[in-house]
């Protein structure tokens, strides 16, 4: 990918990391914010969103270093294992060891005096929104890159999402794990069509550089036979 390409993936996740931050967080805060709407204080609820959209492109540089660090940690993977089927079925146990991680072991932390059936529900939520990227990505790419993606949308989430999960506070876990997800996800789908964008315009600009030294030369022969 060239540098412009480059440059136009991150302003663009920023932005939509930041305007889902802003959106999601006035959603999973309603009860501390909607007394600013309730009254109508247009002044609280600018400022309010643009705090809001300040986490929000913290949430988005998170996801954009989760995001490369996997793109080093899968050229690794299929290094050291040599095959792409056994560098899958490596993943599909770190993703169902994750998922459990996320059900079982929060309850043990959290779940004192009430039922496991919100855990699941938020990993659900999480590998739902997951497998729904992973269909996307392999409609768009190939069959190869269901697994790959999956890996990505659960286990480098989940990681990204680590210093909420570790506080348990329920109105930030969703305040961070929608932005991540959106941003992991928008990153994941136009990756291939900035690289397909950066090599046309590479063939284009080399094609361009060609064309100057054909018609120089076409122009030296045109002086020797005359």
């Amino acid at each position: 990918m060239n540098s412009r390409n480059l440059v136009k993936l991150f302003l663009t996740t920023l932005l939509i990391g930041g305007v889902t931050g802003g959106v999601v967080g006035f959603l999973a805060r309603w009860s501390e914010f909607e007394p600013y709407f309730s009254s109508f204080e247009v002044s609280a609820i600018l400022s309010t969103f643009i705090w809001l959209f300040g986490v929000g492109l913290i949430f988005s540089v998170i996801s954009q270093a989760g995001f490369f660090a996997y793109l080093t940690i899968h050229r690794f993977g299929l290094g050291i294992f040599k095959s792409a089927s056994l560098w899958n079925a490596v993943q599909i146990v770190l993703i169902l060891f994750v998922i459990f991680d996320l059900v079982y072991l929060r309850y043990l932390n959290f779940g004192s005096g009430e039922g496991i059936s919100s855990y699941i529900v938020l990993a659900l939520v999480v590998l739902a929104a997951a497998m729904i990227t992973a269909y996307f990505k392999m409609k768009q790419t190939n069959r190869q890159s269901f697994i790959p993606a999956l890996f990505f949308m659960v286990v480098v989430t989940v990681l990204e999402w680590l210093p909420v999960l570790s506080a348990n506070d329920e109105s930030w876990l969703y305040f961070m794990l929608f932005p991540l997800i959106v941003c992991n996800a928008y990153q994941l789908l136009v990756l291939s069509k900035l690289i397909e964008r950066s090599q046309k315009e590479l063939a284009s600009k080399k094609a361009r550089k060609q064309t100057p030294a054909k018609e120089m030369k076409a122009g030296e022969l045109g002086k020797g036979s005359s």
